[in-house]
């Protein structure tokens, strides 16, 4: 039944050029009002780049992915120079339900280009350019979770993209906000748990969760057991990797209230959110409330 349902997903929808469908918003109360103006068009800019550009060498099979950024600007330099904090989000449909699951979101505090207006942007993923390479690797790294979510580590060629996006972007002279650093999130550190084999079983568990996610409207029982399985799994792994890193946290704050809405009834819910206030603690309010209603 399951490779049923995911050749369902998969191969009866239209064919597309391109992969996204991005939603772009921006704030500029932090430009000084005589230089908003250089930005009026930016924002169609950047989301014609993003819905324009095929990211997948072939045609892509399936709907397109909803996304958005949401951009504030912080600071301008030199009339060109910007500074920007980014809200990425991603979401993807659910087989057999109008609803959607979140895949992505993220706060990346740390977006350095240069843009002037009526800038005319070209992808090209074998050089480093500050605006263009961002955007790039965002869309590498949500077309790697969508894909991820229907074929076991299928997401991985466009994790190792966005961390090639990466090495360019630590050897440029806006490494700021690609190289390693401390913090909440970190896009580089993000792609290289990704990557990095000490995260493989996770991703597979939660290719599992995809399918008791999409599952779920037809037999809630089914369902929960895949869910309920990347759960256990996470917690056999939590020797083997940082329950603190990028990776995990970045998943936690995407899914938490996704997998309270699934579990809220399950049967064995107060050991399973117990287990997640261990992994989790940063929502185990949510946790708790769900295992008081």
């Amino acid at each position: 039944m399951k490779s049923i349902i995911l050749s369902l997903i998969l191969f009866s929808s239209v064919v597309f050029s391109q992969e996204l469908n991005c939603k772009v918003t921006v704030n500029m109360d932090n430009i000084p009002i005589s230089l908003r103006d250089r930005l009026s068009d930016f924002k169609d800019v950047i989301e014609n780049y993003l819905n324009k550009t095929r990211f997948v060498g072939d045609s892509w099979e399936g709907p397109k992915i909803n996304c958005a950024l949401d951009i504030f600007f912080t600071a301008v330099t030199n009339e060109i120079n910007f500074t920007a904090q980014v809200a990425v989000t991603s979401q993807r449909d659910i087989y057999n339900s109008p609803g959607k699951s979140l895949m992505l979101k993220v706060n990346d505090n740390n977006w350095n280009f240069v843009y002037q207006k009526g800038q005319a942007l070209y992808s090209n993923q074998s050089t480093f350019d500050p605006l263009t390479s961002f955007l790039d690797f965002y869309a590498n790294v949500i077309i790697g979770l969508d894909l991820d979510s229907y074929v076991e580590l299928g997401g991985t060629d466009y994790f190792s993209k966005a961390l090639g996006i990466a090495n360019f972007g630590a050897s440029s002279q806006f490494s700021s906000g690609w190289t390693l650093a401390s913090g909440a999130y970190n896009r580089r550190r993000l792609v290289e748990e990704l990557t990095n084999d000490s995260y493989r079983p996770f991703r597979e568990a939660e290719f599992d969760y995809y399918y008791g996610i999409d599952v779920f409207a037809m037999n809630k029982e089914l369902g929960q057991k895949y869910i309920v399985k990347l759960v256990t799994a996470i917690d056999n792994l939590k020797n083997k990797i940082d329950l603190t890193s990028v990776l995990m946290k970045t998943f936690f704050s995407t899914k938490n209230e996704e997998i309270v809405d699934r579990l809220k009834d399950y049967p064995g819910r107060f050991e399973v959110f117990k287990t997640l206030k261990r992994l989790d603690p940063a929502h185990a309010s949510k946790y708790d409330e769900a295992m008081n209603q």
